[in-house]
């Protein structure tokens, strides 16, 4: 018997434009995420001839992607990694927000088979829909015996799960691998028992820097709703200016964890002489605040 026909692929199912329909084949970019269930998407899909199994977890528009939905795929992920007769996972996910759920999961999990998050930037009606193909390449992926871990699989490309941006907004492939030194901040990491059991996730907002930042958003969420921690995109190599440095500070003698990136979509950030923030290094400000947050989940679980 052919190996590759002994072990099956599971394909887990949260809505997104590959899900979606339109009501005017014209204009495709009008659209309602999250509409075909996930074995109706599979019948266009040569999948190679190896078994496969499904669920549907969500039928959501990834802009309204929550942690509940991540603990849910987390849960589910592992789950199936851990049976003996499944190959890997295809993930189908909305553009919108994948970045950070494929950070998540391969910073949670680290699985050593083979996750494909996939995702289209057409509805699945319209005539020339990405979404077939990039399933099909998805299904293909987790089926090679050289590949592990949380990858994204769009256009013809593979991007690592943790080193990965959406760049453009219309584009069929509108993603890069974000070329790095490191993929995470030398934080803790904890454990799928620790993330899935957590009811109240940490607090972590993101603010920008720019011409006339003066602080006062800080201030005033800190003085009515503070959040646990703060994710800075600075400037350049992570620059400040200095009325929203201050702001900040003040916000971390208070006991919030702030952290420094930058807003550039390549290089990161250095650390500088005399930094007063940690900084994200190569991290986007939307993976250092999926980082943070993990940190403090682990630092509650080891109270």
């Amino acid at each position: 018997m052919n190996a590759k026909k002994t072990k099956k692929i599971v394909v887990l199912a949260t809505g997104g434009t590959i899900a979606g329909l339109t009501d005017d084949l014209s204009a495709p970019h009008n659209y309602q995420a999250g509409q075909v269930e996930v074995n109706a998407l599979m019948t266009d899909v040569n999948t190679g001839g190896i078994d496969w199994v499904s669920e549907q977890l969500a039928q959501v528009d990834s802009k309204d992607m929550s942690f509940a939905l991540w603990q849910q795929l987390l849960e589910r992920t592992q789950h199936w990694l851990d049976q003996d007769d499944v190959q890997g996972v295809v993930i189908t996910h909305g553009t919108d927000t994948v970045e950070e759920t494929a950070y998540f999961l391969q910073t949670v999990l680290s699985p050593n088979k083979p996750v494909a998050i996939t995702c289209a930037m057409l509805p699945a009606n319209a005539p020339d829909s990405d979404g077939p193909a990039n399933l099909e390449e998805a299904m293909s992926w987790v089926q090679r015996h050289d590949v592990f871990g949380v990858s994204l699989v769009c256009a013809g490309h593979v991007h690592p799960g943790d080193a990965v941006q959406k760049l453009h907004s219309q584009q069929r492939n509108p993603f890069v691998t974000v070329q790095s030194t490191s993929t995470h901040l030398p934080w803790g990491i904890p454990s799928v028992e620790d993330v899935l059991s957590v009811r109240a996730w940490p607090r972590v907002e993101i603010v920008l820097n720019h011409t006339g930042a003066d602080g006062r958003l800080v201030r005033a969420l800190c003085a009515h709703d503070a959040p646990d921690g703060w994710v800075v995109a600075g400037t350049g190599n992570g620059t400040l200016h200095h009325d929203l440095e201050a702001a900040l500070r003040e916000a971390q003698a208070h006991g919030m964890r702030v952290v420094r990136a930058s807003r550039c979509a390549m290089g990161g950030v250095q650390s500088r002489k005399g930094d007063v923030f940690e900084h994200a290094g190569s991290l986007t400000p939307v993976q250092a605040r999926v980082a943070l947050i993990l940190e403090l989940i682990k630092e509650k679980a080891a109270q």
